[in-house]
């Protein structure tokens, strides 16, 4: 007798059946059991599915309770705001606390931008603590938000840019003409500014180019799409800007653009250049940064904000203004200081607790570390007591993240020692030698993949007559994000323009050392060990680097990133602004199967040339392991 199971895989459902199959006449032929699996799919989700493309069922559900949660939360400190009023004798249970009378739509946004500078009831202001309440801002996450772009705070650049009248493209002319190698990070609002300085003085020396109708037809465009459309509609190619000075020439060139007629293909890069690096930004996170500034720049408050808009535009819509959660606890603290001059009720004690518990109090999100699983070869089954109940469960060291160096090498060695050279031309397939692993290993540190053809010229200098069985063989993403990072800070300090993927491995890492150790920078994290013991592994310079990005989740700060800025300051010993490009760098929450324990006794073996499963054996593995790899 012989059991099949047989199964019917549909697009919305899978039907299954275990049966007894005859082998002979004196066997008969029954069905143990069968059954089907309804998979409730809706009509775009089944056409990704045929598609092949994800699906997710419960992205709907998800997000409509995730609504349903903020509500009830915003509900909560609306409830423990009045309650905390009425106690303190400003409100009552009578109290109207919105606009009721005739005409009294912005009510409530003209007592908000009058509490700023003038005093205003008690029972008023409950009403404007109720209103900031409400919407409280923008503040950073890196491990929930997952927002494109990077917020910053170069509030006092755009003051100087303000007194001096200055561009940024002649700001940063200047910095580097007094010696310095790094231009920073400006508003968009400001480079948006200079290009249309720079637009209207150019047009009236091109008129026919410089067009309304060409201006709309670039705006929002990035770089590469504003030179393709100067060559399609005016033949004019971009000037050519190459080399070390590349960054002065652009910014000569913007400088020049301000008081006299370019040639038109430096025109054309000029503008190109500066609406590349306007799209370049978050749109989302640029905006939030351009009205904090105008709220700094203009000594304003978000009410006072608000309502000057309103009182110029009665239709003008304030529903998608978004500001930083440090502007709204800035105009708390000043409204509560304007009027705690007129109302001796407003005690610091009161102070504290509406904004500290009610109005910004912030919950911090639920750790998750339970769901994280146990090591499969590290892991061992104990019997417990839980509620009076003795239960069987796994205990031992969670598993590594996928982002974590560690992992990274294991996954290239382990690869590596499958890969198999197939001969085109006899059909004879071999392993790789130790020695053709480690050229291919030492390379794919500071890449995140190479192709079949790229690791055959590695390893023979060509291509031809060979394949691999991989077409592409996966490299340490986590290291060479980092070594593309400090590879770009030191073509900056440098005004070089060196190519990690035109290079080998042993190269880039000499060359991005050879300008770190001439800034004075740390050099230690350039380079990581894995054989170290626990101890000393965890206190290399790259690996702390490196769980401070994967871990950190935003300070209250205004752009919620200052101390993780600090901190990478003093682990690389390098300049802020170059610690501030470092700090853009996240990492995802993918989680491997094997614990950095696991990893590092087992690693040494592959590194010998063993497979995985007789590297799991030597290094005391008894019980089957499973490959981490497809």
């Amino acid at each position: 007798m012989k059991k099949v199971l047989g199964l019917d895989l549909g697009v919305a459902s899978v039907g299954w059946a275990l049966v007894n199959q005859a082998e002979n006449e004196s066997e008969e032929s029954s069905i143990i059991r069968a059954g089907v699996r309804i998979v409730p799919l809706g009509p775009n989700e089944a056409d990704n599915f045929e598609k092949g493309k994800p699906c997710e069922t419960n992205v709907a559900r998800r997000t409509a309770r995730s609504i349903r949660r903020n509500n009830q939360r915003y509900k909560l400190r609306k409830s423990n705001l009045k309650l905390v009023l009425q106690e303190a004798g400003w409100i009552t249970d009578d109290t109207i606390l919105a606009e009721h009378t005739n005409r009294s739509t912005f009510q409530t946004y003209m007592l908000r931008s009058k509490a700023a500078t003038e005093p205003i009831s008690l029972e008023e202001f409950a009403r404007v603590l109720l209103m900031i309440n409400k919407k409280r801002g923008y503040k950073s996450n890196r491990k929930a938000s997952g927002e494109d772009g990077q917020v910053f705070d170069g509030i006092e650049i755009a003051k100087e840019l303000y007194s001096t009248g200055q561009t940024p493209g002649q700001y940063g002319l200047a910095l580097l003409k007094s010696g310095k190698k790094f231009v920073p990070t400006f508003y968009r609002s400001d480079l948006q500014q200079e290009l249309e300085r720079i637009w209207d003085v150019q047009k009236v020396f091109y008129p026919a180019i410089l067009t309304e109708e060409f201006h709309k037809m670039i705006e929002g465009r990035g770089r590469n799409d504003v030179s393709k459309a100067f060559l399609a509609r005016y033949k004019i190619y971009t000037a050519d800007n190459k080399g070390k000075l590349r960054k002065y020439h652009s910014l000569e060139w913007r400088d020049r653009a301000l008081k006299e007629c370019l040639q038109p293909d430096v025109l054309a890069y000029v503008i190109a250049d500066l609406c590349g690096a306007i799209n370049s930004s978050s749109d989302y996170l640029a905006k939030i940064s351009d009205r904090s500034k105008e709220l700094v720049m203009g000594n304003l408050t978000v009410g006072q904000y608000l309502y000057t808009h309103i009182q110029a535009n009665p239709h003008f819509s304030i529903k998608n203004l978004v500001f930083y959660r440090n502007d709204y606890i800035d105009e708390f603290n000043r409204l509560w200081e304007v009027q705690s001059r007129f109302h001796k009720e407003l005690t610091s004690e009161l102070k504290e607790k509406v904004r500290d518990e009610i109005i910004f109090y912030q919950r911090r999100l639920k750790s998750q570390k339970h769901l994280i699983s146990i090591c499969e070869l590290e892991g061992k089954k104990v019997r417990v007591i839980i509620d009076g109940k003795e239960k069987e469960i796994i205990r031992g060291p969670r598993v590594a993240p996928k982002s974590s160096l560690v992992f990274q090498e294991f996954k290239i060695w382990q690869i590596l020692n499958n890969v198999v050279v197939t001969d085109k031309e006899t059909g004879e397939q071999r392993f790789l030698e130790l020695s053709e692993v480690n050229k291919l290993a030492e390379e794919l540190k500071t890449r995140d993949k190479m192709t079949s053809g790229d690791a055959l010229k590695v390893l023979f200098k060509t291509s031809r007559g060979r394949d691999l069985n991989y077409k592409s063989l996966e490299g340490n993403a986590t290291y060479s994000t980092f070594i593309n990072k400090f590879t770009e800070i030191a073509n900056i300090v440098a005004g070089t323009e060196y190519d990690v993927k035109k290079q080998t491995a042993e190269d880039t890492i000499d060359a991005v050392r050879r300008v770190f150790d001439a800034e004075k920078y740390n050099t230690a994290v350039l380079g990581f060990d894995t054989s170290l013991h626990k101890e000393e592994f965890e206190q290399q310079p790259l690996f702390k680097l490196w769980h401070l990005l994967y871990s950190y989740e935003g300070d209250d700060s205004r752009t919620g990133n200052e101390s993780l800025v600090e901190k990478i300051e003093e682990i690389c010993g390098m300049p802020q602004e170059f610690a501030q490009m470092v700090s853009t760098i996240t990492f995802k929450d993918d989680y491997a199967s094997l614990s950095h324990k696991a990893m590092s006794r087992i690693l040494p073996y592959l590194k010998q040339g063993h497979t995985y499963s007789d590297a799991c054996e030597l290094a005391g593995y008894r019980h089957s392991a499973r490959s981490l790899t497809k």
